[in-house]
């Protein structure tokens, strides 16, 4: 079937463009900056000579990307593992909806471990928002992703949106290659995982039928939960909270865009654990036609945040923080004294990283708390079931 858009705007790279944009993008001093500042003992000149014999680009992220990524993982995680593979379909792609913690690694961290396990990686939906130069949209294109046009008039939307959905429909049912994109456009700040409404009305655009559920189904939604035992953005989410009470015209700078990014890339995450869900087709199958529009919309969203919620890894850090935000002990048996004095040592330490005007340090302690604690009030709502034991980083 021909798409009935041009996807050329938006769509990712594909081999044919890897001579045109890969190989002169190695040569740019702002990827060498990138790679020394990540990486300081690259041979620069040994690098470029590798990607210059690269011409696929399923090469490039196997040899690249990926290497750059676990390197990332290795620095910055205890450890990083991967579950719930033996529910991927290899006959047919999905689209993974996921949680969204971190704005580079989320995508990032699935794919790459997708990657190291042998399966097909997905495309990515990326913000226009985040490609502040042609030569980090060349790159991300380059790393399968497509961008979703988010500075557009009002006017516009509309039409961009069902463009955006329609190459979704088109990389899942012609390509047959998966897709990864969050359930809500901005980072979860308060670490409660909600599917934002409008995420699941753009996904139905581009189907066949009036209904959204069927259009959904022709995506074979598979959500994945991410599960990061530290935050490390999780003093500056904080921080915010009490710019905007204090300032409901607050707004963050660019400046304060990169220095999240950063922190969110480089800083320390502890464990972290990718989780593969089972599709969510079986269940619409059992639902009954409904002829509400927005009551299928809801639908949707609430069983991806079920899958989601139930699928978490809850860390000793999250039970602490739930007991202490609670003045309970309901969790005591899912930590030491040990694991209590580490987890409530970390966020002290976050908490004092905090320095603006009219700080306000139990309103900043309660902010950390909840981010930390919401991930147990979400699995408490969803399933019953006991987390699994965590393997380390190999």
């Amino acid at each position: 079937m021909a798409p009935q858009y041009d996807f050329e705007e938006i769509r990712c790279f594909n081999d044919a463009d890897v001579p045109e944009k890969l190989w002169p993008l190695i040569d740019r001093p702002e990827i060498e900056a990138f790679v020394k500042a990540a990486f300081p003992e690259t041979d620069m000149d040994q690098m470029r000579a590798q990607v210059k014999q690269i011409h696929t680009i399923e090469e490039f992220q196997h040899s690249v990307i990926a290497k750059c990524v676990m390197g990332i993982a290795k620095k910055s995680c205890d450890s990083i593992e991967l579950r719930g593979t033996e529910k991927i379909n290899k006959d047919r792609a999905a689209v993974y909806i996921t949680n969204h913690r971190d704005i580079v690694l989320d995508s990032a961290f699935l794919c790459s471990t997708l990657d190291r396990a042998g399966f097909k990686t997905a495309e990515i939906a990326i913000g226009d928002n985040l490609l502040a130069y042609d030569w980090i949209k060349d790159l991300v294109r380059l790393n399968k992703s497509f961008i979703v046009m988010r500075s557009v008039p009002v006017r516009q939307m509309l039409e961009v949106s069902k463009r955006l959905s329609a190459y979704i429909h088109y990389t899942i049912n012609e390509k047959k290659n998966p897709v990864w994109i969050a359930q809500r456009e901005g980072r979860s700040k308060d670490s409660s995982d909600n599917t934002q409404a409008s995420v699941i009305k753009m996904l139905a655009l581009g189907g066949t039928s009036r209904d959204i559920i069927q259009n959904i189904r022709q995506l074979n939604f598979q959500p994945v939960a991410l599960s990061y035992e530290y935050d490390p953005c999780d003093y500056l989410k904080a921080m915010e909270f009490q710019l905007k009470r204090d300032d409901p015209e607050w707004k963050k700078s660019k400046q304060d865009d990169l220095f999240s990014m950063s922190t969110g890339i480089m800083g320390y995450k502890g464990r972290v654990v990718v989780t593969i869900a089972d599709e969510l087709n079986p269940i619409f199958d059992t639902y009954p036609w409904i002829n509400d529009r927005n009551a299928q919309v809801n639908c949707v969203c609430a069983l991806v945040d079920k899958s989601i919620h139930s699928n978490m890894v809850l860390f000793p850090i999250n039970y602490v923080a739930y007991d202490v935000k609670h003045e309970t002990e309901k969790y005591a048996g899912k930590y030491t004294d040990e694991e209590k004095t580490k987890a409530l040592a970390y966020l002290n330490g976050q908490l004092e990283k905090i320095q603006i005007p009219n700080r306000d340090e139990a309103f900043l302690w309660e902010r950390l708390l909840t981010m930390y604690s919401n991930p147990v009030v979400n699995f408490e709502k969803a399933t019953s079931r006991e987390t699994d034991e965590i393997t380390p980083l190999t």
